[in-house]
């Protein structure tokens, strides 16, 4: 998995995957551990890897790592975040999943520094 960066409306952010998809930060995630599963993960799917993770752009190798999640799949981490993509989002120019609120708590893109983007 490789996860790199893309300029966009919400300026330079983190993407992931042959598509190059937006992916999120979830407010309700305590630490490093993953508070998504189940139908919170159908919606915002976990960013998983087979193997080490990658960056590319500015995003900075040593700020990436995994998790081990309930299911048994590994979760890439940003900075400590779990990262996850949104549903909704088909291609990398897509980031709906911008500050919504949803399984309690909001959803962020995220800075090459590791940091949510808010615009609000």
């Amino acid at each position: 998995m490789v996860v790199s960066t893309k300029h966009d409306k919400l300026g330079t952010v983190l993407a992931a995957g042959g598509k190059h998809l937006t992916v999120y930060m979830f407010e309700g995630d305590k630490g490093a551990n993953s508070s998504c599963a189940g139908a919170c993960a159908r919606v915002w799917p976990p960013v998983t890897t087979a193997a080490a993770a990658s960056a590319n752009g500015a995003a900075v190798a040593a700020d990436l790592g995994t998790i081990s999640r309930s299911d048994g799949t590994t979760q890439v981490t940003y900075k400590g975040h779990p990262l996850y993509y949104f549903a909704r989002d088909k291609d990398a120019s897509d980031a709906y999943g911008q500050g919504v609120v949803g399984f309690g708590a909001s959803w962020y893109v995220i800075s090459p520094s590791g940091k949510k983007v808010d615009r609000s």
